[in-house]
């Protein structure tokens, strides 16, 4: 991700299916990541969480404690292949069914829309590179 980190926006493709997932930022410090949606009165764009490689599958789990809308959720291994995926309400926890590098919060739609299922393979680009 370190070339990434110099552009403020990143674009969310699946290239297997290839459709555009949305425009996302990306959290890769603890306090981003601890921070994620919480507290936004709306979503303006995804959210790319940046695990660290050892994290487990307990790890790679998700809250949605205050955050006031529902969210589609990709988990993604380290090669951004889709590991799980789920929409998931305010107040709930989740687990993916694998580790993951990288957790994708977008829009309640996001993943009927682009139809991201498991095994679909990522990429993140910039326009501006």
């Amino acid at each position: 991700m370190q070339n990434y980190l110099s552009n403020k926006y990143l674009t969310v493709v699946n290239k297997t299916k290839k459709t555009v997932l949305g425009e996302s930022e990306i959290a890769d410090t603890f306090f981003s990541r601890l921070r994620g949606t919480m507290f936004k009165k709306v979503l303006e764009r995804g959210l790319i969480l940046t695990l660290p490689n050892t994290r487990s599958r307990s790890g790679s789990a998700i809250h949605m404690f205050f955050v006031r809308f529902p969210l589609d959720i990709i988990f993604a291994d380290s090669d951004k292949k889709v590991v799980d995926v789920v929409s998931i309400d305010p107040w709930k926890t989740y687990t993916p069914k694998k580790p993951a590098k990288y957790v994708i919060e977008m829009g309640e739609g996001t993943i009927k829309s682009s139809a991201t299922e498991i095994g679909d393979e990522l990429d993140f680009t910039c326009e501006n590179a």
